[in-house]
């Protein structure tokens, strides 16, 4: 049995070691996010229809995000609790089948952007202008998914080993590349070409290539070898494939069909006036900083909950993953309350006016109430996974999306011909009721499920304690 002094974390305890992991890991995507609104301010000046067009394909991007977010997930749930186990051969094994699935995905959305970008633009929009700008972005952007891959893949294992400052400084660096090359690219300055939104999608391959080299350049320095050793990737044996591809597929299929039916949603709302889909690419940049600080606080629960699943401490995990759901909620809340003080001068500055500014104040204030339950959904998901347990929230979240989300928006879209900003709320109806049943699942502890050996032989132990019986 774990000892007593050990089994709950008290606030004094969790916040230095939150801050620990959350902060990096939200800077990082603060970063990456600030790549995205330099590239949406410096295409502000060439017309909402740019800034439409490479919100677009931000969203396809998004696309190949979901096809292969699963594996991350997967991955981190190995990572941390073999970490957590002392395991370190069965780290590189895990880090090398995420890296291959992943892999995937990022060939196939390359592809697509690099040669069929037209099919691709005519999924998201029917609007010719806004087709031809997004098929010269997409033309050459393609080139940096899968450098977004191994970034993302690395970033992913490092965070789950603690090593959380190695992907703030490649992201840093990355975005420093980014708005030089944009600035120098999309304008024409120092006797460079004047490229518009082709410097634009230069600049993002050029950052992708940075972010790698600088990642790689600490990771030699700091001998951290899980990355390093590179033959031990890929001899992982059977059993270690079956065992990740059970954990995985619940996860893999949630971010696929998610992925699916956000592109859905995302059709809805990219078949609106010009004015709403330039609102539209304004908001989802904006909701990235969101995003931002719930990834870390998401990395904190991989980190720190799979951590103690994996080496036995199971009441220390409950009492970390508890406690940071409600954290996530209240941190998103206070960033939301910050974009609805500063939003005038933020949607000002990112080109909108008029029509298009309305809309984006609109869903900036609807976002404000909905973000907050949906954040809190999205961390109990992600300390569900990190604890071995990807099939609860992922069914359950891809449940709502197509038996009430679709149905719904699109009732009110093409029957009702209901104002857009309904339309844009309606996304968010699921969040309350899917909220209730993750509540009660947290409570109940059966999301608990070790993947370690250390942690498989003290399971049975807690959940004798408090009379938890697995239903599936």
């Amino acid at each position: 049995m774990e000892s007593s002094r050990n089994n709950h974390t008290t606030w004094r305890q969790l916040i230095p070691l939150v801050a620990m992991i959350a902060v990096p890991v939200a800077l990082q995507n603060l970063l990456t996010t600030t790549g995205s609104m330099v590239d949406t301010v410096m295409l502000a000046s060439l017309g909402e229809k740019t800034v439409g067009a490479v919100g677009l394909c931000a969203q396809f991007s998004s696309l190949m995000f979901s096809g292969y977010w699963g594996f991350v997930g997967g991955g981190m749930l190995f990572f941390a609790q073999y970490y957590g186990a002392g395991n370190h051969g069965g780290i590189r094994k895990a880090y090398g089948i995420t890296v291959s699935f992943m892999m995937i995905s990022g060939l196939i959305c390359g592809f697509l952007a690099l040669f069929r970008p037209s099919w691709v633009m005519a999924l998201y929009t029917g609007s010719p202008e806004i087709q031809k700008i997004g098929i010269e972005y997409l033309k050459i952007v393609g080139l940096a998914y899968p450098l977004q891959i191994i970034a993302t893949a690395m970033s992913a294992l490092l965070r789950s080993i603690e090593k959380v400052k190695i992907p703030l400084y490649g992201a840093a660096a990355g975005v420093v590349t980014n708005f030089l090359c944009n600035y120098l690219l999309i304008f024409g300055k120092l006797g460079l070409p004047r490229l518009g939104v082709r410097g634009a999608a230069v600049g993002t391959v050029l950052a992708g290539v940075m972010n790698i080299a600088v990642i790689l350049f600490f990771v030699v320095k700091g001998e951290i070898p899980y990355l390093r050793d590179y033959r031990e990737h890929f001899r992982w044996n059977g059993k270690l494939l079956r065992e990740y591809l059970t954990k995985c597929t619940p996860i893999i299929a949630n971010e696929v069909f998610i992925g699916v039916g956000f592109m859905m949603v995302n059709i809805v709302l990219g078949h609106q006036e010009d004015a709403a889909i330039a609102a539209t690419a304004v908001f989802r940049t904006l909701e990235g900083v969101i995003i931002s600080f719930f990834a870390g606080f998401s990395s904190a629960a991989t980190v720190l909950v799979g951590k103690e699943v994996g080496s036995g401490n199971h009441e220390l995990a409950f009492s970390r993953g508890f406690k940071l759901v409600y954290l996530t909620s209240a941190m998103t809340f206070v960033v939301c309350l910050c974009l609805i003080a500063f939003h005038s001068p933020l949607l000002h500055v990112m080109g909108l006016s008029g029509a298009s500014y309305s809309y984006a104040k609109g869903m900036l204030l609807i976002f404000s109430i909905a973000g907050v339950i949906r954040m809190g959904n999205w961390c109990m998901n992600d300390t569900f996974r990190a604890s071995g347990d990807p099939a609860f929230g992922s069914v359950l979240e891809v449940t709502f999306m197509f038996l009430m989300v679709q149905p719904v928006i699109h009732l009110a879209n093409d029957d009702f011909h209901a104002p857009f900003l309904l339309v844009f709320a309606l996304c968010y109806c699921d969040e309350p009721i899917r909220y209730f049943f993750m509540q009660r699942h947290l409570y109940a502890k059966t999301w608990i499920r070790p993947v370690s050996d250390a942690g498989k032989r003290t399971i049975n132990a807690f959940r004798e304690k408090y009379h938890i019986r697995l239903r599936y």
